[in-house]
């Protein structure tokens, strides 16, 4: 498991192509990653919070709770903090496994529940003013799958 929570781009490519290099007992790699989006083109930018620490922790936890109910070979969460720009990319979810359906579904989890359990606050920037992000009846009603 590699849980990463940092400033710093990633380079989405390269992550990709060192997840789970050289294990040649995984069938199935599935990525996702989140980036910052302008739906209505007036976003100037979104900042990202967190508590040092707590977050690393839940998230290890997240991925923990997936590697115990999918068979995975391999688990990687990438999650950026601070200011970012429209088109940035926030984060990155790897999973691997023999089977495909245990990659998906491990990898849908781990969005679901980083999307509303993760310790993470977002500020959006548009036209000089600020809003927090609020949470999504939508993002709730997707972890009920679970």
């Amino acid at each position: 498991m590699d849980v990463r929570v940092q400033h710093a781009p990633f380079d989405f490519g390269a992550e990709a192509d060192s997840f789970a290099a050289g294990r040649s007992d995984l069938g199935a790699v599935v990525t996702f990653t989140g980036i910052v989006r302008d739906t209505d083109g007036a976003l100037d930018g979104m900042e990202i919070e967190h508590y040092p620490g707590m977050t690393e922790k839940a998230l290890q936890n997240i991925a923990a709770e997936a590697e115990a109910r999918w068979s995975l070979g391999e688990v990687l969460v990438i999650h950026r903090f601070g200011k970012l720009a429209a088109g940035e990319r926030i984060m990155m979810v790897a999973t691997a496994s023999v089977h495909r359906a245990h990659a998906f579904e491990a990898a849908e989890y781990l969005m679901d529940y980083l999307k509303s359990r993760a310790p993470f606050w977002k500020k959006e920037r548009a036209g000089g003013a600020e809003s927090w992000v609020a949470a999504k009846d939508a993002d709730e009603a997707a972890l009920k799958r679970w």
